[in-house]
This record gives structure tokens, sequence and C-alpha cells, in this order.
């Protein structure tokens, strides 16, 4: 890897100029970061003692929980210390391991994401064959299965990256190692990249998009059909909002990484990234779980077992 490239280490970006800036930037992405964990972790634990979550539905969501915690993990920290502290040398290997985690993780996201559509389907438009269709074996594979396809995936874009030469500059307009912010630096031919991108986007999130956006209009059409209003209510304020998640998230994607030739400003890139690195993690267990009431009840369970056991 070392000597397919000119350069021996690169230099990210900072959040902004000045160290004012900076300072609120940091302090602003680091309380995000914080509440990513403290959410998705409360998920966690709850969906693991309380054995009324021992569901397939919650299965996926402590799946998801422990992916976004890794997801956040792998740029926020390293980009506020980097900004705090003026350091923004990366080695090259260093760059390829945040590459590859980063596609990993936004790979096995949407695939999450798309099980989770149809387990809702599933129970809102099929509940006679949920039991079947939805039983442990079945969540158990398309959890090893989404983790295999995108390490797969992750790992071929990592190494096609990283067989390229790096000769234009070091300088990654970007608080993270992430892809097009490297073929732009590149000085050999990026077709194939930019090629195995488009089909990436295509046949993967394309078309989880698609059966994610198919699988909540037939819950929809489900939900109109039932005579009680807040029941309707209901379902609408928790559909609406994941389309809204996966859609942000996927848009950004698509926008950053699909328009590889165009050059943009740093502030564009840095605040893009956001919504496809950054947003999703905080955003998943507010709209997923922490508004389900049965995650309210569990969390209080939780919370008494502790209080007690702490005072005997």
């Amino acid at each position: 890897m070392t000597n397919s490239t000119l350069v021996t280490e690169f230099l990210l970006e900072v959040f902004a100029e000045t160290w004012e800036l900076r300072l609120l930037f940091s302090v602003l992405f680091l309380l995000v970061y914080l509440g990513s964990l403290l959410g998705n972790l409360i998920i966690i634990i709850v969906t693991t003692v309380d054995q009324a979550l021992n569901t397939p539905m919650y299965y996926f969501l402590r799946n998801l929980s422990i992916l976004d915690m890794c997801y956040v993990s792998v740029t926020v920290p390293n980009a506020c210390v980097n900004s705090l502290t003026g350091h923004r040398n990366i080695s090259v290997f260093g760059c390829a391991t945040q590459v590859f985690l980063v596609f990993f993780c936004a790979c096995v996201e949407i695939l999450f994401l798309t099980v989770m559509a149809q387990d809702r389907y599933v129970a809102i438009c099929k509940p006679l064959l949920y039991p079947v269709i939805m039983n442990h074996q079945f969540c158990v594979h398309m959890t090893l299965a989404s983790l295999f396809t995108c390490l797969v995936i992750a790992s071929i874009h990592t190494i096609e990256t990283f067989q390229l030469s790096f000769c234009h500059s070091n300088v990654v307009s970007q608080i993270f190692c992430d892809i097009p912010s490297l073929l732009r630096l590149s000085c050999s031919n990026t077709f194939n990249n930019k090629l195995l991108l488009y089909l990436t986007a295509v046949g993967v999130s394309g078309s989880c998009f698609t059966f994610i956006v198919i699988s909540y209009v037939h819950i929809l059409s489900t939900v109109l059909k039932v005579p009680v209003k807040g029941e309707r209510g209901k379902a609408f304020s928790t559909c609406v909002p994941h389309i809204i998640v996966v859609s942000v998230f996927l848009s950004s994607g698509a926008y950053v990484y699909l328009r590889l030739p165009v050059t943009s400003q740093v502030v564009q890139e840095i605040a893009l990234s956001v919504f496809y690195t950054v947003f999703p993690p905080f955003l998943n267990p507010i709209i997923y779980s922490l508004r389900n009431k049965q995650i309210k009840e569990a969390v209080k369970k939780v919370m008494l077992r502790a209080f007690f056991l702490r005072r005997k």
C-alpha cells in the first residue's frame, strides 16, 4: 500500500480556521457524540435485559445501536481531537482504516434499515405470517449476510482506492478520510473507482431505498384502512420520520460520493458528511426507540431494578 503512493501521510481538515470556532464546533460535536453513545447504549441495555423485548424488531434495533456506536466513533472523536490540538496528520494506513470503517458502517447501516423496514411490513401487513417469516434463524442469517456483504464491498473499495498514486497533494478536504476526497487527490486513472462507486450506489443503496419506500407505502396503505384514528396517527408519526432519516442519509451520501469530479468548498464537504456520518447514529435512537412506549417502560424497569440493587 505504501509503495503505491507518493505520499507517506495525509493532512485532514479542521472544523474552522480560528481557535474560537474550532472550540465551539468541537464541543458541539462532542455533545452530539456523547448523546449518540448514551441513546444507543440505553437501547442495547434495555433490549438485552428486558425479556419482553426479545423480539425480531428489538433484535435489529439492538444491532443497529451497536453499529451506530461504532459508526459515530470512527470519525467524530478523531476530528474533535485534531481540531483542538491542531494535529492534522494521519498515516496512509490510518487513512485506509478510516475509509474502510466508514464505508463498512454506512453499508451495514442501510442494509439494517432495509431489514427493519421488512420487519415492520410483515408485522403490520402480514401479521399471521410474522412468526414464520421473521423467526430467529432468519434474523441471524440476515445480520450475518449484511455484515459479510458489506465487509466484501468495503474491502474492495478500500483496496481499489489505495492502489492509486497520490501526487497532486496530501491535503484531504474533509475532517476524516473518505473516498471522494482521496480520488480528487489522485493522479492515476480513477475511472474504475468511480464506476465501482456508481455500481455500488445503484446496486446496494438504490435497491435498498426502493425496498424501504415500497415497504412503508404498503404499511401506510394498510394502516389507513384501520378505523381507529389514534392508530393511524401513531403509524404516520413512526413511518414518516423513518423515511426522512433514510432519505437524508442516502441523499447526502449519494451527493458526496457521486459528484466526484466536482471540487467544492471544505465547509460544504464537512456539512454534507455530517448528514450521513453523525446524524443517523444520533437520530436513530430517538426515532426508532426512545419514542417507543415499550422502550420507555423497559428503561423505567431497568432504572428501578438498578436503584433497588444499589440500596441493597
